[in-house]
């Protein structure tokens, strides 16, 4: 098997660079087939890639801030370690890109320095919603607030791609995320998008509403970048909320410490399936290149798989597929 390529921004996320040098390291030991360019400041992508097999530096002399104008920093942070990162794939001399830093600046990035692939009206940021009955996929989760119908065509075309090559869901059914089942339900723009995705997406299984997310009613959620990050946001911030009560439940007394003792297991497994961690981020669908934008808070174990599924992705000619599937 051929070496993939993925440059790594090593500046990104919260507890940067520690958490990702740690998270890179696992990546390279797991996959004895994946290269990494770290692209960031002399002294640490220097240092880290001098006692890492397979990891070559790439200096960046600037960095990217969460608080900054995500359109604005690129366009001036031209050799911040996001663009340097996006421009190693557009030039050829990587095959993808991970970063769990700014996401605004991700896509901004990824739109202005790799550039869309032919005949994607707009790029899609697509996730994993973590259901403990099963991988559901929701596109778009923030890209694009204002939408028209034939973007959201798109969105299910792609994410169906990604839903069978990445996800191994072999028959995905897709539902347009809506206030109610019925076709005539929601604004005339979900009317109108209800029509296109049944004329043209063979998938389309109809609308599904917020309740049918996490049970995993349908594979793909298709639904604009507003609607879909507030509805992202809500399920994240539930589940936080949830695991922080029952972890007060649990230590509450003797008897109920005892009891947590004995549920431990499958607790943790529990965990496993509602951790975002295990996909370690979002794709950018749409680009000419494998993007994938990790949350500011991931661990090591996230940075390891965001970049693992970053590899897949380029593996499975992901890109290649969308633009096969846009222009068909």
């Amino acid at each position: 098997m051929s070496s993939i390529v993925i440059s790594v921004d090593a500046m990104g996320g919260d507890d940067a660079p520690g958490v990702v040098l740690e998270g890179v390291a696992e990546a390279l030991a797991a996959d004895t087939d994946l290269e990494v360019v770290l692209v960031g400041p002399e002294d640490i992508v220097g240092d880290f890639c001098r006692t890492h097999d397979r990891c070559e530096p790439c200096v960046a002399t600037e960095v990217i801030g969460m608080g900054e104008h995500p359109a604005n920093a690129v366009r001036v942070k031209k050799d911040s370690s996001i663009v340097v990162g996006c421009r190693l794939v557009k030039e050829g001399r990587a095959d993808g890109f991970f970063s769990a830093g700014s996401t605004g600046a991700c896509l901004a990035a990824a739109v202005r320095v790799i550039g869309r692939i032919k005949g994607v009206r707009r790029p899609a940021l697509t996730t994993i919603i973590p259901s403990p009955e099963k991988p559901v996929v929701m596109a778009d989760v923030g890209a694009n607030a204002d939408c028209k119908p034939e973007y959201l065509v798109q969105f299910a075309q792609m994410a169906v791609i990604y839903a069978r090559r990445i996800i191994h869901i072999a028959d995905p059914r897709v539902a347009l995320l809506n206030i109610g089942s019925e076709p005539t339900k929601g604004s005339q723009f979900y009317q109108e998008t209800h029509e296109l995705l049944r004329a043209q997406v063979p998938e389309f299984a109809g609308n599904g509403e917020g309740n049918d997310i996490i049970p995993g009613a349908y594979d793909v959620f298709v639904c604009d970048g507003f609607t879909g990050n507030v509805a992202l946001k809500t399920i994240e911030g539930t589940s936080k909320q949830l695991f922080k009560s029952l972890k007060g439940v649990m230590t509450a007394n003797l008897l109920n410490a005892l009891a947590a003792a004995v549920l431990k297991g499958s607790l943790r497994g529990f965990a496993s399936r509602l951790s975002a961690d295990t996909y370690g981020g979002a794709p950018l669908l749409g680009v000419r290149g494998a993007v994938i934008v990790g949350h500011g808070s991931s661990s090591p174990l996230a940075i390891k798989n965001g970049i693992l599924t970053t590899a897949a992705c380029v593996r499975e000619d992901v890109c290649g597929l969308i633009e096969k599937a846009v222009q068909a």
